[in-house]
């Protein structure tokens, strides 16, 4: 039997999320502003925020394929000459995101 699907159209098994740590030139750049205007092309949920310790963290839900686009998005809108080291950790959704947004720091 199927198993129902999201609201984001991915089965449960399909959905993950996805932890990026940023560091490098990725404050005072625009970089989290680009981000939240790139998230709006893919069906994600998630946050970026700067770190105090001048990384940026983006978490993001939504079907494995969508985020492996966002990623590769972030890279070719030309944000990957400002990112010196990408820590990716992938974990299962916690469905807390309702949209994406820009959070406060840390």
């Amino acid at each position: 039997m199927a198993q129902a699907a999201n609201q984001k159209g991915a089965t449960p098994e399909e959905r993950r999320r996805m932890q990026i740590l940023y560091s490098g030139r990725v404050q005072g750049v625009g970089f989290r502003y680009a981000v939240r205007t790139l998230a709006a092309g893919f069906e994600v949920t998630g946050s970026v925020r700067n770190l105090p310790d001048g990384r940026v963290e983006l978490t993001a839900e939504g079907a494995k394929t969508e985020l492996d686009a966002f990623r590769e998005a972030i890279h070719d809108a030309g944000l990957a000459a400002n990112i010196r080291q990408e820590d990716a950790s992938w974990t299962d959704p916690s469905g807390g995101f309702t949209g994406f947004a820009i959070m406060d720091r840390m």
